[in-house]
Parts: C-alpha cells; sequence; structure tokens
C-alpha cells in the first residue's frame, strides 16, 4: 500500500486531465461519438501515460528533488532509491496493454504520433538522453507531452488539418512551452545545486518569465487569428483567446525576479494550477457551445 502511495503521489494526479483532456477533446470534437477507441484512449492518457511520465522523471531526477522544497506532495514525490526499480516496472506493466489496444485500434499515421508522444516522455527524463537537461529542447520536449494526445486524437479520428485547427495546436504548443518556462524558473536554484541545466537556469528567473509570458501572449493572437479561418465554424476559438490572459496574469509579478529569490514563483505556480481548471472548464463551455451550432461538423 506505501509503495502504491507513493505511485499515486508521483503520477500527479492534480495533472492527470492535462494529458486525458486534449486527447479526448480532440477525438470526440473529430468523431463525434464515443466508441471503444475514445474510452481506451482516454483512461491511457489520463493515467498510464502520467504514471510513465511523471515516474520515470521521479526516478532519473531524485538528486534534484532531494534538494527541491516543492517536492513530497501533490507536486511529486520524491522517490525514495528502493522504489525505483519497481516504479520503473509498474511504468511498463500499466502501459503496455493500452499501447498495445491503440496500436491494434489505430492506422500507420497514429502510430507514428504514439511513438513520438512515447518517446518524449522517455526521452525527457531517462538517463543517455536527459532532454530535460537541454535548455529550450526541455521546453519543446514537455510541451510535447501535452500536445501529441490531442495531435494523436486528432489523427486517430481523420480530422482535416485545416489552416485555423493548425493555428490552435501552435497556440497549445506555445502554452505548453510558456507553461515549463514558468515552472522551471522555480526549480533554477534547486537545479543548479544538482548540477542540472534547464531553461530557466539557462536564461535566469527574469528573462525566462518574460519568455513565458510572450509565448502566451503569442498563443492568445494565434487563437484569434484562427477564428478568421471559417468563422461560422471557428468564431468559440476567438473567445478562447482570452484564456491567455490569467496565464500572463500569473507570470506578471515575476517579470524581474533575481535567480536569488527564484523560490518565490512557486507562489506563481500554484496559481497555476488552479487556473488549469478553471481554464478547462471554459474551453469545455466553448466545445459544447461550438458542438451545438455546428452539428455537421
Amino acid at each position: 500500500m506505501t509503495f502504491l502511495k507513493t505511485l499515486f503521489v508521483s503520477s500527479r494526479p492534480l495533472s492527470w486531465v492535462n494529458t486525458a483532456f486534449p486527447f479526448a477533446a480532440a477525438y470526440l470534437m473529430t468523431a463525434r461519438q464515443i466508441d471503444v477507441v475514445f474510452v481506451i484512449g482516454t483512461l491511457f492518457f489520463l493515467i498510464p501515460y502520467n504514471v510513465a511520465m511523471y515516474g520515470i522523471n521521479d526516478v532519473f531526477d531524485y538528486e534534484s528533488d532531494m534538494r527541491n522544497p516543492r517536492k513530497g506532495g501533490v507536486e511529486g514525490a520524491v522517490l525514495a532509491q528502493r522504489y525505483h526499480r519497481p516504479m520503473l516496472w509498474a511504468v511498463i506493466i500499466v502501459t503496455v496493454p493500452f499501447v498495445v489496444a491503440l496500436v491494434v485500434l489505430g492506422n500507420p499515421q497514429s502510430w507514428i504520433v504514439l511513438a513520438v508522444s512515447l518517446f518524449a516522455v522517455v526521452a525527457y527524463s531517462i538517463k543517455g538522453l536527459r532532454f530535460k537537461e537541454i535548455p529550450f529542447v526541455d521546453s519543446v520536449t514537455s510541451s510535447t507531452h501535452f500536445v501529441s494526445p490531442a495531435i494523436y486524437g486528432l489523427v486517430l479520428a481523420g480530422a482535416a488539418f485545416t489552416p485555423a485547427l493548425w493555428l490552435i495546436l501552435i497556440a497549445f504548443f506555445l502554452w505548453g512551452t510558456a507553461s515549463h518556462a514558468f515552472g522551471a524558473v522555480q526549480d533554477i536554484k534547486a537545479d543548479r545545486d544538482a548540477k542540472l541545466s534547464s531553461i530557466a537556469t539557462a536564461l535566469g528567473a527574469k528573462m525566462t518569465t518574460r519568455l513565458a509570458i510572450a509565448e502566451y501572449a503569442l498563443a492568445g493572437v494565434l487563437l484569434a487569428t484562427a477564428a478568421g479561418f471559417g468563422w461560422t465554424q471557428s468564431w468559440p476559438v476567438f473567445y478562447a483567446a482570452f484564456f491567455a490572459i490569467p496565464y500572463i496574469g500569473m507570470c506578471w509579478p515575476y517579470r524581474s525576479l533575481a535567480d536569488d529569490e527564484c523560490e518565490r514563483a512557486h507562489g506563481g505556480w500554484r496559481f497555476f494550477l488552479a487556473i488549469n481548471f478553471l481554464v478547462g472548464f471554459g474551453v469545455t463551455i466553448l466545445m459544447m457551445w461550438r458542438w451545438a451550432a455546428v452539428p455537421s461538423a
């Protein structure tokens, strides 16, 4: 039971929705039906995907996590070394059956997207690759963790990749890179003490935060622009552009943060966790609105 509790904490349950919702929304809005693929895919990106992503991370980030004051709760476990091997076995046990099922139910295009998604999950943390220690590549890889489930859902459901859809996906990708970058600010001291690199250790707290603000703002602009491609079908996206504002507001107080005060950014990060649920609710309302307005889409 102790290991199961550790496994649960390590999987970051507050973040499960961040990967399950993009897949579920993309698939449902394209296929417009709840079927076995929808159920299996949503369950996979809800729990096994997060067990893999964060479990592998906690095993290979042990040295840094011991020095990080925010670890040990809902934001991630400090995984005792005796749990490292069981954790990696648990990742295999919970993910492989779902991956096999999705491959059987999918198509060659979906296999490629799923492979990229799983590679990003492993490459971010595992020794020998450690993309999380390559500044800028770390943010790109982290964003892939959240955008690839949406792309996978779209490909699996046979979506047409229109200009509006591409702009939406690029905006989502910018949201992901901005969120990772700002999240890394609070860990600058812990990462440097552990001799780890990140976009935040490379740019410093102030520049990283300002980059995140710029990316959130650009994401909002792209969403507003996407609404111009076929107004009848894309107009709810215009309102989604305003969701960039709370994220910008979250970062704004830390735009001049000194590196030695980096841990202050944790206050903004806790706000980020709350914003995600509120924005997710707003996006759901817009999806329902579009579903009702364009029943044949």
